[in-house]
């Protein structure tokens, strides 16, 4: 009986930990497509276990479009700039992300642009230009 309880216990934890790899997994994103944003802040959560950005991007069309963005959490962004007030509500700013693979406005963060040009995150210096913004 107490092998059994040991042997259900070892495969609920390796089933358990399967979901947690999906969730981290990179397949949602298109792979080395870089898009440019240039909106207003909506919002920026600064937590775990992603901060996310919700930016309002306004197309060449005139119409709005609000971008939800993420990137990892504090602990990993904070060596690259991000801090808990580095986006403010109805400010400017320009950030690079990579978009989902299903046209939604949904990305990951690369890089950030303040107003100031102040750069954040780790957008490598060889990568080539990002595709014009949406």
């Amino acid at each position: 009986m107490k092998n059994r309880i040991v042997l259900f216990t070892i495969v609920a934890s390796l089933l358990m930990s399967i979901s947690l790899l999906a969730h981290h997994g990179a397949a949602s994103f298109e792979p080395g497509k870089m898009v440019t944003l240039k909106g207003t802040v909506k919002s920026w959560v600064y937590s775990n276990p992603h901060c996310l950005l919700t930016l309002s991007v306004r197309g060449d069309d005139g119409q709005t479009v609000d971008w939800i963005t993420e990137t990892q959490a504090p602990n990993v962004v904070y060596p690259v700039g991000y801090r808990k007030d580095t986006f403010k509500f109805g400010e400017e700013i320009t950030i690079i992300v990579q978009p989902v693979k299903n046209g939604k406005p949904l990305g990951r963060i690369l890089q950030a642009i303040l107003t100031d040009g102040t750069k954040l995150g780790v957008l490598p210096q060889e990568t080539p230009a990002p595709a014009p913004p949406q």
